[in-house]
């Protein structure tokens, strides 16, 4: 509650000091990602990132990087896969990587209805996209550019994209998408081999 003057009760302040902040590194950059990301909507409803639209996903500039605790959480996701499916975003990573053309489509996309298939365990690149600026880089988003240079999007305060990659950094050395996968895939998916009598 605020006082006539404006001030913070001292209600007001214990409630914003209990508030709980996520201990993982990743988790804070996550909840900070989403506090600018929430800011820009706020506002706009017409904001053109949202479920349905996947054309970043389908104009990847090159295979996706993560860190070593962006995977661990994407693994999470994905072994709640039934094996079949997993078999097939498998197949569809394992061809990602001999891909020499770019753009590349993500091969977490479903492409039946345009969604991350695992959005809860998205990488940092995914939840920034369209929201953050990257020094000498520009926005990447050919839509959302082409609003800002028709001046629509000039009150947009967007987010600090090379803040967020130093912060990455501090996270550890990313790897592509096929590298982690690969391995994890051929110990999840080729079931052992069993032992042979006398062994």
């Amino acid at each position: 509650m605020r006082d006539t003057a404006g001030a913070v009760s001292r209600e007001e302040s214990e409630e914003k000091s209990q508030t709980v902040q996520p201990d993982n590194p990743l988790d804070r950059l996550h909840t900070d990602i989403e506090s600018r990301v929430q800011s820009i909507r706020e506002n706009r409803p017409d904001w053109l990132c949202a479920k349905g639209c996947s054309h970043c996903c389908r104009r990847l500039a090159e295979i996706p990087q993560l860190t070593a605790p962006e995977w661990d959480l994407l693994r999470e996701g994905l072994t709640a896969f039934p094996p079949e499916q997993l078999h097939a975003i498998s197949r569809d990573v394992a061809a990602l990587a001999h891909q020499p053309s770019r753009p590349v489509t993500c091969p977490l996309l479903d492409e039946t209805t345009n969604a991350c298939r695992v959005y809860a365990q998205r990488p940092v690149a995914c939840r920034t996209y369209g929201f953050y600026v990257q020094r000498d880089l520009g926005l990447y988003c050919h839509d959302i550019e082409s609003r800002v240079d028709a001046g629509t999007l000039a009150e947009v305060v967007w987010g600090n994209h090379d803040a967020i990659d130093r912060r990455l950094a501090g996270l550890g050395q990313s790897r592509a998408l096929t590298e982690w996968f690969d391995g994890w895939a051929i110990v999840r998916l080729i079931p052992p081999t069993p032992a042979l009598p006398g062994q």
